[in-house]
């Protein structure tokens, strides 16, 4: 066996030890209760986006609107999977999913914008989702190797808001 694996009576002491720790163990390198926070502000970000696209799914007017409205549908149903998938990290490492509505657009990182306009919505939602992907791609650098579950769910959540940019960009393109 390699030198710098732990050996198992040793790892086997530390999680009987450290049960009430759940899945943190003595492995986990990240500061969890920052992890966390950080977590609940992107579960904000999440949450007010999914208010966005749904109040846009209900508001788009005219000619052009039914795919647009359609997606952005779609785009309010991802949004809920990811804030659904961070508020169970959230919980996993002890913590609790702050989803107060009265500091909800405070913590988060995009912003709460209607329009009566359908290509201003579209820019909204654009700008909303450059907003998460800096967000997200500077969260996976922070967390490094210290957190690799975090770092997954993350990861796999911004390859769904880069899409979401995508599609948003090719509406503004048809419809601009």
């Amino acid at each position: 066996m390699a030198d710098f694996l732990t050996d198992v009576e040793t790892l086997r002491k530390q999680a009987r030890d450290e049960i009430e720790k759940g899945p943190i163990t003595s492995a986990y390198q990240a500061d969890v209760s920052r992890v966390i926070e950080v977590l609940n502000a992107a579960l904000a970000t999440e949450l007010v986006c999914v208010l966005r696209y749904r109040q846009h799914h209900f508001a788009a007017k005219g000619l052009d609107a039914e795919p647009v409205a359609a997606e952005f549908l779609t785009h309010a149903t991802e949004e809920q999977d990811h804030a659904d998938r961070l508020a169970a990290r959230i919980a996993q490492l002890g913590g609790t999913p702050d989803m107060d509505p009265d500091t909800l657009t405070a913590r988060s990182h995009s912003e709460y914008e209607t329009s009566e306009n359908l290509v201003e919505m579209i820019k909204e939602n654009l700008v909303a989702e450059r907003v998460a992907i800096a967000s997200y791609t500077e969260i996976i650098g922070w967390l490094g190797t210290n957190d690799p579950t975090t770092r997954r769910l993350i990861e796999d959540i911004l390859s769904v808001e880069e899409e979401h940019a995508d599609d948003l960009l090719g509406f503004l393109a048809k419809v601009a």
